[in-house]
């Protein structure tokens, strides 16, 4: 077991995105087509597990593509904190010395998470697979959030949960066992999160660990835990779900991973470039994993012009280079089952429905008042202060489309970088200017958002 805690991380703004706590204002405008061709961050889920799988092997891991926003940085952080060597070796190149499956060091500090949700709620999972005892904390917005779905299947696996803020919140204390249960968990939504946590216990446990979901989320630890060698199984369970087994204990092997562009970060100059008129854009290298492509489809279906050139396979992940002109947009009914395939990209679908010709129905989206603010209030808001007509039935965004949006508003965005890039992209497009009250939380997922879509033509001005 390595006992030395490691990292090292560049401290120049492009890489650490360092929010120091000032909100930072910022306006977008309508300005020419937008043209050329980009590079997205590397998808921010697979950047997470990259670095927690490093850290669950025997030897180095080599990543290559890494998203070096403030969320993954922190899982970063944390893995180094639990015994890992973890380093950065340039720009998104990054070398993991792991400790093994049940190797873990307990911290000597909380693990400060900040915004990451994803990042705090599988390292609960791999924590709870190690007997030691860690704090896991978080800013004001990620203390908020629910982390009882998490705990709870985890301490039917013997975890005790030591200490915890009411509802089951951070600051969370938790304390794994020397002998691990393995479980059948069924779980109560569909969540990658839940799922995950889970299967990363699971691999301190012997016997089979299984979790059961009736609509699929993303697949991402599954096609990890087999790319470093672990046993697992994934069955078809019912119409639309599936049962995920893992045989506990492996020795997982160090394999190279090679993160491909975010297809939720992908979203933004994506949509920007439907709704701006003249535009040709083309995002290179982009994830389309058939469980992360909800948005693709649903644009499609709203007449959007988006053409997959040079499909191929990088690093066990299905990814295209997205080529997008702008389009005449028509509302559509969003099936709730799509949910899973989309949940980040909800708000930035909004803002397409707001310039589409009719009405758009997102159904089933209570998963997005879970997230790193209550989406769906943030959203409508937003959609409010840009003067679009909507409403809201129950767990149902309702976006009444007139090809147009008058903007002119100032969106508050509590401290979620989604909301505040969905509504800089509105403004690329509407008649009078949008202005959001922050876009520091910019830096969690895309460090590079301001530079990248004005290389493209797009108008964004901060008061920085």
């Amino acid at each position: 077991m390595s006992t030395t805690a490691s990292v090292s991380v560049a401290e120049d703004a492009a890489v650490s995105g360092g929010h120091a706590g000032t909100p930072v204002p910022a306006l977008s405008r309508r300005a020419g087509a937008l043209k050329g061709e980009i590079v997205v961050p590397g998808d921010k889920s697979v950047s997470h597990r990259a670095l927690i799988f490093g850290t669950l092997t025997v030897g180095e891991t080599q990543i290559s593509g890494l998203l070096e926003g403030e969320d993954v940085l922190n899982t970063a952080r944390a893995c180094a904190a639990l015994g890992a060597q973890v380093e950065r070796v340039g720009p998104g190149a990054w070398r993991v010395h792991g400790v093994g499956v049940g190797g873990l060091s307990a911290p000597t500090d909380p693990l400060d998470f900040g915004n990451a949700g994803t990042g705090s709620r599988l390292m609960m999972g791999v924590v709870g697979g190690n007997p030691i005892t860690a704090t896991f904390d978080g800013d004001a917005s990620l203390r908020g959030r629910p982390m009882r779905r998490i705990l709870d299947p985890l301490e039917r696996m013997g975890v005790q949960v030591v200490a915890a803020a009411e509802g089951g919140r951070l600051p969370i204390t938790l304390k794994g066992p020397r002998d691990l249960n393995p479980i059948t968990y069924e779980s109560p939504v569909a969540s990658a999160q839940i799922k995950s946590a889970v299967l990363l216990a699971g691999l301190g446990a012997p016997g089979e660990t299984s979790v059961i979901e009736n609509e699929a989320s993303r697949d991402h630890t599954e096609r990890m835990l087999a790319h470093f060698g672990a046993d697992v199984r994934v069955e078809p369970y019912g119409e639309h779900g599936r049962k995920v087994t893992l045989k506990g204990r492996p020795e997982l092997k160090p394999a190279p991973i090679s993160v491909p562009a975010d297809p939720s970060s992908a979203a933004f100059p994506l949509v920007a470039a439907l709704i701006v008129p003249g535009s040709d854009v083309t995002i290179k290298g982009v994830m389309t994993n058939p469980l992360r492509t909800g948005l693709l489809i649903t644009l499609k279906e709203m007449g959007a012009s988006i053409e997959l050139v040079d499909e191929r396979v990088e690093g066990g992940e299905s990814v295209a280079d997205l080529r997008v002109r702008a389009s005449s947009l028509t509302g559509v009914d969003v099936p709730a089952a799509r949910a899973p395939s989309m949940i980040d990209e909800y708000p930035v679908l909004a803002v397409a429905a707001a310039f589409a010709t009719g009405t758009t129905r997102m159904r089933g989206l209570s998963e997005l008042r879970v997230k790193e603010s209550d989406r769906l209030a943030a959203v409508t808001a937003g959609l409010e202060a840009a003067g679009v007509a909507y409403h809201v039935e129950g767990d149902d965004l309702i976006v009444e489309g007139k090809g147009h949006a008058p903007g002119g508003g100032t969106v508050k965005t509590h401290m979620d970088h989604r909301i505040a890039m969905s509504f800089l992209v509105m403004g690329f497009a509407t008649d009078k200017p949008m202005k959001i009250d922050d876009i520091s939380f910019v830096a969690t997922s895309f460090p590079a958002f301001v530079p990248l879509m004005t290389a493209i033509g797009a108008v964004i001005e901060t008061a920085a």
